[in-house]
C-alpha cells in the first residue's frame, strides 16, 4: 500500500491542509482551525511535500507566482482540461467562467466549467480562485469568498 501524508500548515490566520501520496501532492485546501488534527506528522517529510510547503510559503510572501512541485488529482478528462486551462491564467489576473468556457472552445459550457472548478482539490496551485462571475462579482469558492478576495488582491499587489 502506498504511503499517504497529511500535513497542516498555518499561513497568517489560515490553516491549509496538504495531502500527498508517495510521489504527488493530491490536495491543498483551506480548513477551519477545528478541523486541524493534532497528529504526529511523520518527519522527515518526503521531498515533494517539503517543496510544496516551501513554495506555498513563498507564494504567501509574494515571491512565487508558479508552482513546480509534483501534483496530481483524480477527475474526468473534461475536469482535467478545465484545470489545465486554469493553470494558464496569469498570476494576478481574473477571467470569467464564460471566458474560461470560450478558452475551452465552447461558450455554452460555463456551468460545466464551474462544476469542474468545484471539483478542484489543489487550491492555490490550480488557481480556481482566478475565475469570477461574468459581471465581475466574486462567486463560488469552496474556501469562502473572503479568502477568494484575499487571494486575488494578494496576487494583484504582488505582480
Amino acid at each position: 500500500m502506498e504511503q499517504k501524508y497529511t500535513v497542516f500548515i498555518k499561513f497568517s490566520a489560515n490553516w491549509i491542509l496538504i495531502n500527498a501520496d508517495g510521489q504527488n501532492i493530491t490536495t491543498i485546501r483551506f480548513v477551519k482551525a477545528q478541523e486541524v488534527l493534532n497528529e504526529n506528522v511523520e518527519t522527515p517529510l518526503p521531498a515533494h511535500v517539503e517543496k510544496c510547503i516551501e513554495e506555498l510559503k513563498e507564494y504567501f510572501e509574494g515571491k512565487r507566482k508558479k508552482f513546480t512541485f509534483p501534483m496530481k488529482q483524480q477527475g474526468s478528462d473534461f475536469q482535467h482540461k478545465v484545470w489545465n486551462v486554469l493553470m494558464d491564467i496569469p498570476y494576478g489576473e481574473v477571467i470569467s467562467y464564460c471566458d474560461l468556457a470560450v478558452r475551452l472552445g465552447n461558450p455554452n459550457i460555463a456551468r460545466a466549467v464551474g462544476g469542474a472548478n468545484r471539483k478542484n482539490k489543489l487550491w492555490i496551485a490550480v488557481p480556481c480562485h482566478r475565475v469570477i462571475g461574468k459581471n465581475g462579482d466574486l462567486t463560488g469558492y469552496a474556501g469562502g469568498l473572503e479568502i477568494k478576495r484575499w487571494l486575488i488582491e494578494h496576487e494583484q499587489k504582488n505582480r
